[in-house]
């Protein structure tokens, strides 16, 4: 998995910002060459509102910056002094005069600096959203589309299962004709393949689902047809790779650890801005006083700080809380780094295991279960075993296909994950794609409740399952 961990590092350009952009998520190692997907994530990119709001945010940040390292405001103060209130004197009296006063205040030595600093590391850390932002609308992609690929090679499935149902039907007619079985295994044929058709509704109706959420999350009509050449049958299996490499690669990228150093970083500009605070800042003024007439102008000039007498109930309370902040967000780094790691771990542990039922589906699971289905069929042919075998047999070959379906859709959900350097836990939901982001025990489950669908005709029960619930 190196090759696509390197990936992390490639950033999206778009249009519609110069902000630095987060590293793009590129698809699963088996889905890298395919142009739907890629042209998916990158209608996605565009159109998200999530991600226009966080670009937006980080403008606002950019903007902030310059503010922080610019002077306060100059002041301008115009009056007049008269002697007297019966009329002006100006001119008249030496005493009376206009007035026009100017003042700049200049902030002690480094404390602009380092509030262009914490600015700045406000926006990074609006950087920081923005990467997350990008790995998970990314990642919602790439798992919708596994769902959409999921529910269309059940469908696949389906008529593979109608077409056996239908030999298995003429068998047991061909037999009742002939006398040599009941009606009952005519009817219980008859009645499955009628429960294939509820399932196929079942399963076009999420197939329309399946749709509709990537078309959401590409900013399309939800109505609108997207096409797919893969099946999830064909995909490769990915690499396991090396479990340090795979927690280095996530602590170097991980945009919530990131932020939350960002945090800390901030927090100690702030612990110095606060420490430069106790220092006075300087004000320089000067002034013209016209007093009219023969009398000659006049002039002023004067330098005035304040007086941070206050500053054990104000500067040293900020710099102790900032502090607090700065110890805060350290050790939320800290958990951070520990969680990355476990994640990690959990995931390349349950893809070892994914892997390896993938291997037994692939090597000789599915041809088994097939060859089981074609003797069950021809034995009932000739009378040597009964229908009820044939509904097992089916069953089980269902059970095993749609297994493995789901076994291969899991696998390609935890890389996914590991691209997304996601903090849930596996078989967790992130949101966006509808479905879980990495499930596990869900194979075996659907696959089985699906299979007690088939098997249930042979006592005549309804169905309680169907073929949507994959």
């Amino acid at each position: 998995m190196g090759n696509w961990l390197a990936l992390l590092l490639l950033g999206f350009a778009a249009s519609k910002t110069a902000a630095v952009e987060a590293p793009l998520v590129p698809a699963g190692p088996a889905l890298l060459d395919d142009p739907v997907l890629c042209a998916l994530v990158g209608e996605a990119m565009e159109n998200r509102p999530e991600l226009a709001e966080v670009r937006a945010q980080i403008r606002a940040e950019q903007e902030r910056v310059p503010q922080a390292h610019t002077l306060p405001d100059p002041t301008l103060a115009l009056g007049i002094q008269n002697d007297g209130f019966g009329s002006l004197q100006i001119g008249k009296m030496e005493t009376s005069y206009l007035l026009m006063m100017a003042s700049q205040t200049f902030p002690w030595a480094g404390k602009r600096g380092l509030r262009g600093e914490v600015a700045g590391l406000g926006k990074r850390e609006a950087e920081s959203d923005l990467q997350r932002a990008l790995l998970s609308v990314a990642a919602d992609v790439n798992r919708a589309y596994i769902d959409l690929l999921l529910v269309r090679d059940r469908i696949r499935l389906l008529a593979r299962l109608e077409s056996l149902w239908a030999q298995s039907e003429g068998l047991a007619r061909v037999r009742y004709e002939s006398g040599e079985t009941a009606q009952s295994d005519l009817l219980r044929a008859q009645l499955q393949r009628n429960r294939l058709r509820q399932q196929r509704w079942a399963l076009e109706a999420e197939e329309h689902r399946r749709v509709a959420v990537l078309n959401r999350l590409r900013g399309h009509t939800l109505t609108d047809p997207i096409a797919t050449t893969r099946t999830l049958a064909d995909l490769p299996d990915p690499a396991l790779s090396d479990p340090a490499q795979a927690v280095n690669v996530a602590l170097a990228a991980s945009p919530e650890l990131k932020k939350a150093m960002l945090v800390g970083d901030q927090a100690d500009r702030r612990v110095e801005l606060a420490s430069r605070e106790r220092w006075p800042d300087v004000t320089v003024s000067a002034g013209l006083m016209p007093r009219g007439g023969n009398f000659p102008l006049m002039w002023q000039a004067g330098v005035a700080i304040n007086l941070p007498i206050w500053s054990a109930q104000k500067q040293s309370r900020v710099m102790a809380e900032n502090r607090a902040r700065g110890e805060s967000a350290r050790d939320g780094a800290e958990a951070i780094r520990q969680l990355l790691r476990q994640r990690v771990y959990e995931r390349q542990a349950v893809l070892g295991s994914l892997l390896e039922a993938n291997h037994l589906y692939r090597s000789g699971l599915l041809v088994q279960s097939e060859a089981t289905v074609s003797s069950t069929l021809a034995q009932y042919q000739v009378g040597r075993v009964t229908f009820a075998s044939v509904l097992e047999a089916l069953a089980g070959y269902l059970s095993d296909l749609n297994g493995f379906l789901d076994s291969v859709a899991a696998t390609q959900k935890i890389v996914i994950a590991e691209q997304e350097i996601s903090l849930e836990a596996p078989g967790g939901s992130t949101g966006g794609s509808g479905g879980a982001a990495m499930p596990g025990a869900g194979a075996t489950s659907s696959a089985s409740s699906l299979g007690r669908t088939v098997g249930s005709s042979q006592d005549g029960d309804s169905s309680g399952a169907s073929m949507s619930r994959m």
